[in-house]
């Protein structure tokens, strides 16, 4: 017994050296990039990912996704997408950064250099209701510019986030969000009581919708069985609350459009109540729309399609 309890010790003191060399590392090199203006970083950044992502076993993973999303695709397509998913990522990593300085849309003049908002009305509407809503989203161009630009139009949304493993840099990554983004809310235990608590509140708040659920409803995604959360199916049923769509699409020249749709229509039973399975579906529908529209900039690593191996759990 003792010396099992010295093996995890000496186990967790690892861990937690490797997490040390890796976020420091990793945060030193975000300082360099900081020495340089965002352009220039930023497509570093995706030169770099571009690069040496396809090293590591994830592109593997993407390319079998993509291979089974497109069958109808050749072979250097499928290369050609992957690639551009990963000077997406890389972009992305470094974007983080520079948020302040990207989101530049001006609300009185209802322009900006590097950004487009489409849908701005509908920004302005859900900033004027005095009820709950929630808006949700996939891993799409930088979908993190969504609650900048809801915080900007006067949208207070707390936005579901899960941290990195990495605490040096999930630290980093919440100072940069919660700088801008108004209030966050860490994707773990307890997480669910308070989304509910802030709908109960008549808040808003934003979701992620586009990962791997373990145990979750089975639905389809590219027409592949797969598992879906029903968190936010199941928020609405309780508080009857309005569900937007929300994008990010990555423009040339490191601009940005914002979409937001209008609200959906939500699939119901005959008793009139929000159809749970449906609603899951239809969110799944609604991201791979936007995936189809612009395949590279989706996270194609994702193991959407892994299947729990417990039906009994999923059941109960």
């Amino acid at each position: 017994m003792l010396a099992r309890r010295i093996v995890a010790k000496v186990r967790q003191a690892l861990l937690n050296t490797k997490d040390f060399l890796i976020g420091k590392t990793a945060l030193g090199i975000i300082a360099l990039l900081r020495l340089f203006p965002a352009d220039g970083a930023i497509a570093f950044a995706g030169r770099f990912a571009r690069r040496f992502g396809p090293l590591f076993g994830r592109h593997r993973v993407a390319l079998d996704n993509l291979r089974q999303a497109y069958p109808e695709k050749p072979e250097a397509e499928i290369e050609a997408i992957a690639l551009d998913m990963w000077e997406n990522m890389g972009r992305l990593a470094a974007e983080y950064i520079y948020l302040d300085d990207l989101f530049d849309f001006d609300k009185a003049t209802e322009s900006g250099d590097r950004i487009e908002v489409d849908g701005k009305e509908v920004f302005l509407r859900i900033a004027g209701e005095d009820r709950p809503h929630i808006v949700f989203t996939g891993h799409i161009g930088n979908f993190e510019l969504l609650p900048v630009a809801g915080a900007a139009l006067g949208v207070k949304v707390t936005a579901l986030f899960r941290p990195p493993n990495n605490p040096y840099i999930a630290d980093f990554i919440h100072n940069r969000r919660n700088a801008s983004m108004g209030d966050l809310l860490a994707s773990r235990q307890g997480a669910a009581f308070a989304l509910s608590r802030i709908l109960e509140r008549g808040g808003n708040i934003g979701v992620l919708v586009d990962q791997k659920f373990t145990n979750g409803v089975r639905t389809t995604f590219f027409g592949r069985e797969c598992e879906t959360s029903p968190l936010l199916p199941k928020l609405v049923r309780h508080f009857e609350c309005d569900v937007y769509p929300a994008r990010c699409i990555r423009l040339p020249g490191n601009r940005y459009r914002l979409i937001i749709e209008d609200r959906l229509d939500l699939p119901r039973n005959d008793k009139g109540i929000v159809d749970v399975p449906a609603t899951a579906q239809l969110l799944n529908d609604v991201v791979e729309r936007w995936v189809r529209e612009n395949p590279g900039q989706w996270m194609w690593f994702h193991k959407r399609w892994k299947l729990s191996d417990n039906p009994r759990r999923r059941t109960r």
